[in-house]
C-alpha cells in the first residue's frame, strides 16, 4: 500500500505569479475557485516553472475525481496563466453557463453534429497562445487504486496539429473529497493534494512526421497519447513513493465525461 506521501518530500506551496489581467467572468470564477479550493484542499506543488509563462500549452493531467479542476485551476492560476477546461455541455446552463462560456471554457457536446466543435474551439485556444488543461481518460479513472485508466486520444490529436508545449502533470489527492468510486462526498478542511509538473514530452518528431504528410491514424495517435500518458503515470508513481503497474485499466464505454475526437481509436 502506498503512502499519501512520497518518503522524504516536502514540496513547496505555492508561489505568486504575474497574471494576465481578467474579465469580469473570470473573475468571477475566482472568487468561487479560490476560496473553495482553498478551504478544500493544502496545495502542494512541485515544479511550477516547468510551466511556459507565455505562449499555446495543453497541460496533460490524470483524472481522479469530478473536483480536480479546482485545484488544477488554482494551480495553473498560481503559475501566471489562466486555465481553459473542456466540460461537458451539461454544466453550461443558467447563469452559470454564461459566466463560464464567457470565461472561455469549452463545452464539449455529446452524441450531436458539434462535438467535434469542442476540439476545434480547443485548437485556437492553443494557436492563440491560451492554457488548455485536457484529461486524456476522457472521465475519471476507474482503476480501484486510481493509476490513471488507458486513455482515449482527442488529446494526441490536439498534440499533434499544434505548435503547443506539451505539459504532463500528476495529481493526488482529491479523490479523498470526493470519492467517484463510491460517490461520496467527505468534506473536511485542507485535504493535501499533491501536484508534479513534468518536463515537457517531446513529440517533435511524431510532428514533422505530421507535417511531410503522414496521415494521422489510429496507430500514430496511439504512439502520442502513450508517450504522453507515459510521463503522467511515472510522475504520478513519484508522487505516491511507489511503481505504477504495468498493466493499464480498461477504459469503460463512452460516457458523458469523454472526449470528443476518439471514437474508433484503440
Amino acid at each position: 500500500m502506498d503512502s499519501d506521501v512520497a518518503p522524504g518530500s516536502r514540496w513547496p506551496r505555492r508561489r505568486w505569479r504575474p497574471r494576465p489581467p481578467l474579465t469580469w467572468s473570470l473573475r468571477m470564477c475566482l472568487y468561487v475557485v479560490w476560496p473553495v479550493a482553498g478551504l478544500l484542499y493544502d496545495l502542494r506543488l512541485r515544479h511550477a516553472e516547468r510551466i511556459p509563462a507565455t505562449g499555446g500549452v495543453l497541460v496533460v493531467a490524470n483524472h481522479v475525481s469530478v473536483l480536480d479542476p479546482l485545484a488544477c485551476a488554482m494551480l495553473l492560476y498560481d503559475a501566471g496563466r489562466v486555465p481553459r477546461f473542456l466540460a461537458k455541455d451539461a454544466v453550461f446552463k443558467g447563469l452559470a453557463g454564461t459566466i463560464l462560456r464567457s470565461a472561455g471554457q469549452i463545452p464539449v457536446h455529446r452524441g450531436t453534429s458539434a462535438a467535434q466543435s469542442s476540439m476545434r474551439a480547443a485548437e485556437q485556444a492553443l494557436a492563440d497562445g491560451e492554457a488548455v488543461v485536457i484529461y486524456p481518460e476522457g472521465s475519471v479513472t476507474r482503476d480501484p487504486d486510481w493509476w490513471p485508466m488507458q486513455p482515449r486520444t482527442g488529446a494526441a490529436r490536439l498534440a499533434l496539429t499544434s505548435d503547443a508545449v506539451v505539459v504532463p502533470l500528476a495529481q493526488w489527492g482529491p479523490q479523498r473529497v470526493h470519492d467517484y468510486h463510491t460517490k461520496q462526498l467527505h468534506l473536511r478542511l485542507r485535504t493535501r493534494a499533491d501536484y508534479l509538473v513534468g518536463e515537457p514530452v517531446d513529440l517533435s518528431d511524431l510532428r514533422a512526421q505530421v507535417r511531410e504528410g503522414r496521415p494521422i491514424t489510429a496507430d500514430l495517435l496511439r504512439e502520442a497519447t502513450d508517450r504522453m500518458m507515459g510521463r503522467v503515470r511515472a510522475q504520478l508513481g513519484e508522487v505516491r513513493g511507489t511503481t505504477p503497474p504495468v498493466a493499464v485499466h480498461p477504459r469503460p464505454g463512452r460516457t458523458a465525461g469523454d472526449l470528443p475526437g476518439s471514437a474508433g481509436a484503440a
